[in-house]
C-alpha cells in the first residue's frame, strides 16, 4: 500500500518540458527535477532521446552508474549525493556547448514501473566575446586569447584579419598548422599551443608586434555539425615613449645605482604572493582580498584553490553553493555588501593541512572580463614533538574549540595509514588499532566536551617517529577537525674511547615482565639483516642463538626480569661494532631502546684482536 501511495504522488509531478537558455562559456547549468517523495530502491535516469546512446546520467542507491553514459557527457554531469533521500534529482551539466542543446528527460523506475518526472528543453547559445589588448612595439610577443570549454569533434581554427588580403593570420587543422594561405607579413611570427585541441586553448602568440599589427583579429572555431564560434580581439600596438638624450643619460645613471634595491622592492610589491600561516587544526582562517576599485552590482566573485577547484562563488547578489566543489560545502563564507566595501576576503572553516597552497580571488563583469585577480598562499605550521626513548609516555596535542556532537568519531593515524587509536560511540575501539599500538595509547576523559583530543603514546621508540594525524568526523563522515603533529623519538647514544675493555648499553623499564619473557638484543648490520647480539630465554642466556661475532663478548644482569634492568655489557668494542642496537622483549611488539657505539680511530684498528 505504501508503494501505491508513492506512485500516486509521482504521477502528480509536472511532465511538461521547461525551457532553459544559457550561453556557451558558462561554468555549468542546472537542469531541475524534483519529486515530493521517493519510492524504495529507485533508479533515476536523465536521457536525451535524440542521441544514439541516450543515457546522460544514471543514479541508484549504490551511487552513480555510468557504464551506459554517452561519452560526450563523461566527467561533465553530477547530482547531489543525497538526491535519492531528498527527492532533488536536479542534474548539473558542466561546460555546456551548443551541441548540448536538446530535450533532457528525468525518469524514475521502481518495482518495474517507470514514470517521467520532468523534461527540460536546453538551448545553449554561442557567445561572441570581445577582448581589447594594448602592447608597446618592441615587446617580445603578445597573446591573443581564444578559448572553448569543450571540443566534441574534428575542429578547424582560423585567426583572421579582414582588412588584409589574404585575411588569414594563422590556421590550425586537427593536429597541425595549415599556413599555405597565411598573409606573408605574419610569416614565422605566429604560433598556437600544440595541445590546443585537447585543452580548448586556441590563443594565438604573435611575436615582435609592430605598429601595423594594430587591428581587429577574429578567432573562428568550426566543429563538425556545430555552429561556428567567434572571438574578436582588438589589438593596439603603441609606439614606445622616447626620452630626450639628457633624460636618458640621467635615467641610465639612476637605474644602475638603484637596480638591485628597486628590483627587489618591485618583486615583493607586485609578484610576491602574500602568505597566511596558521597552526594546524585551527577552527578557521581568513584569506584576504581587498580592492578600492568600484565593482558593478552584477560582478561575479570566484575563489579557486591551487587545483582550480571552486572554493566559493558569489554572483547575482548571493552565494552560489551549488557551484562549489563538494569538499568546501558549508565551510566558506564572505562578508556582507562585499561589492560595495571592496572586501572580498574569504573565511575558510576547519581548514586541513592538505588544503595548503595558493588560492585565487577573481572578479568578473557580466561579459566575463576580469576586473580583479589576487592570490594568497595558505600555509600550516605543523607542531613537532621531540623525545628520547627513555620517557615512559609522550602526548601528541590536538585541541579544538568547535562543538563536537556525541556521535563524533576520533581517529589518530600515521602516514602509512596505520590506525593508532580509534574512539567512537563514547568508547575506544582497540580492535581497529594496528597491533603495534595495542595497549600503548589512550585519550582523555570527556574529550568531546572539552575538545581536547590529544593522544598519549606510551613507551615511545625510534620506530614511532612519524607524522601523526588527528581527525574527527560526524556520523556522515564529514571532517570536523584535522590536525597533524610530527613526532621525533631520538635514540640515546653511548660513546666510548677506543680500546676500552667493555661498554654498557643501558636499558631499564618499569613494565612488569613475566617469568617466561624472552629478551633479544639485535644490531642493524644492514637495512634488511639484523644480527642477534644476545638472547635471554627460559631464565638463562642462549649463546647458540647469538651471531658468531658476539660469542663470549656479551652478558646481562642477574634477575633482569624482576629488576627491569635489561642493560647489555659488550666486551672489547671496536669500530666494527658501530651499529644501532635494539632490545626487544616477548609480549611487546615495539622496540624499547637503542644505543650506538662510535667508530674507532683509523690508527687504533691494528690493536683489535677480535675476529670479524
Amino acid at each position: 500500500m505504501k508503494t501505491l501511495v508513492v506512485f500516486l504522488l509521482l504521477m502528480n509531478v509536472s511532465q511538461h518540458a521547461s525551457a532553459l537558455e544559457v550561453y556557451e562559456g558558462v561554468e555549468s547549468v542546472l537542469l531541475l527535477c524534483k519529486a515530493p517523495s521517493v519510492p524504495l530502491d529507485p533508479t533515476l535516469v536523465w536521457t536525451r532521446h535524440d542521441l544514439s546512446l541516450p543515457v546522460v546520467h544514471q543514479r541508484s542507491l549504490t551511487g552513480d552508474e555510468l557504464t551506459d553514459q554517452n561519452q560526450r557527457y563523461r566527467r561533465r554531469t553530477s547530482m547531489k549525493t543525497d538526491s535519492l533521500r531528498t527527492g532533488d534529482f536536479s542534474l548539473t551539466l558542466r561546460n555546456p556547448i551548443t551541441s548540448d542543446s536538446g530535450t533532457y528527460t528525468c525518469t524514475i523506475t521502481a518495482f518495474g514501473n517507470t514514470r517521467t518526472l520532468t523534461a527540460v528543453e536546453l538551448q545553449v547559445k554561442v557567445s561572441h566575446p570581445v577582448f581589447t589588448l594594448e602592447v608597446y612595439e618592441g615587446a617580445e610577443s603578445v597573446l591573443l586569447p581564444c578559448h572553448i570549454p569543450f571540443v566534441s569533434g574534428p575542429t578547424t581554427v582560423v585567426w583572421s584579419r579582414y582588412d588584409l588580403n589574404p585575411p588569414t593570420v594563422h590556421q590550425r587543422q586537427q593536429e597541425e598548422d595549415e599556413l599555405t594561405d597565411q598573409n606573408q607579413r605574419y610569416r614565422d611570427r605566429t604560433s598556437m599551443k600544440t595541445d590546443a585541441l585537447q585543452t580548448g586553448d586556441f590563443s594565438l602568440t604573435l611575436r615582435k608586434p609592430h605598429i601595423f599589427d594594430s587591428s581587429n583579429y577574429t578567432c573562428t572555431i568550426r566543429v563538425t555539425e556545430e555552429e561556428p564560434r567567434l572571438t574578436d580581439v582588438q589589438l593596439q600596438v603603441k609606439e614606445p615613449y622616447t626620452f630626450p638624450a639628457e633624460a636618458s643619460v640621467i635615467l641610465a645613471v639612476l637605474a644602475v645605482a638603484a637596480i638591485v634595491g628597486l628590483g627587489v622592492y618591485l618583486w615583493k610589491l607586485f609578484y610576491r604572493v602574500p602568505q597566511v600561516e596558521v597552526d594546524s587544526g585551527v577552527d578557521s582562517v581568513q584569506l584576504a582580498c581587498k580592492t578600492t576599485h568600484h565593482l558593478p552590482e552584477d560582478a561575479k566573485v570566484e575563489w579557486k584553490d591551487s587545483n582550480f577547484e571552486k572554493v566559493h562563488v558569489y554572483k547575482n547578489g548571493s552565494d552560489q553553493p551549488e557551484e562549489q566543489h563538494q569538499v568546501y560545502r558549508d565551510r566558506t563564507k564572505m562578508n556582507e555588501d562585499l561589492l560595495k566595501t571592496g572586501d572580498l576576503s574569504l573565511t575558510l572553516e576547519r581548514p586541513t593541512d592538505g588544503e595548503a597552497g595558493k588560492y585565487t580571488c577573481t572578479v568578473y563583469n557580466k561579459e566575463r572580463k576580469i576586473l580583479l585577480k589576487k592570490r594568497v598562499e595558505l600555509q600550516f605550521k605543523v607542531p613537532q614533538v621531540e623525545v628520547v626513548t627513555e620517557v615512559k609516555s609522550i602526548q601528541l596535542p590536538c585541541k579544538t574549540t568547535i562543538h563536537l556532537p556525541r556521535d563524533t568519531k576520533v581517529e589518530w593515524m600515521v602516514k602509512s595509514s596505520k590506525k593508532v587509536h580509534v574512539y567512537q560511540n563514547g568508547s575506544d575501539w582497540p580492535e581497529d588499532q594496528d597491533q603495534s599500538y595495542r595497549g600503548r595509547t589512550e585519550l582523555r576523559r570527556n574529550l568531546l566536551k572539552t575538545g581536547d583530543l590529544s593522544l598519549t603514546l606510551k613507551y615511545p621508540t625510534d620506530w614511532d617517529t612519524d607524522t601523526y594525524t588527528c581527525t574527527a568526523y560526524n556520523n556522515r563522515k564529514k571532517i570536523l577537525i584535522k590536525k597533524e603533529v610530527v613526532l621525533k623519538v631520538k635514540v640515546p647514544q653511548v660513546e666510548v674511547d677506543s680500546g676500552v675493555e667493555s661498554v654498557q648499553l643501558p636499558f631499564n623499564t618499569t613494565l612488569h615482565l613475566p617469568e617466561d619473557a624472552k629478551v633479544e638484543w639485535m644490531d642493524n648490520y644492514t637495512s634488511y639483516n639484523n644480527r642477534k647480539v644476545h638472547v635471554y630465554e627460559n631464565g638463562s642466556d642462549q649463546p647458540e642463538e647469538q651471531h658468531q661475532v658476539y660469542r663470549d663478548r656479551t652478558k646481562m644482569n642477574e634477575d633482569l626480569l624482576k629488576t627491569g634492568d635489561l642493560s647489555l655489557t659488550l666486551k672489547y668494542p671496536t669500530d666494527v661494532d658501530n651499529y644501532t642496537y635494539t632490545s626487544e622483549s616477548d609480549g611487546f611488539d615495539e622496540t624499547m631502546r637503542a644505543a650506538s657505539v662510535p667508530h674507532q680511530k683509523e690508527s687504533d684498528r691494528s690493536s683489535s684482536s677480535i675476529p670479524q
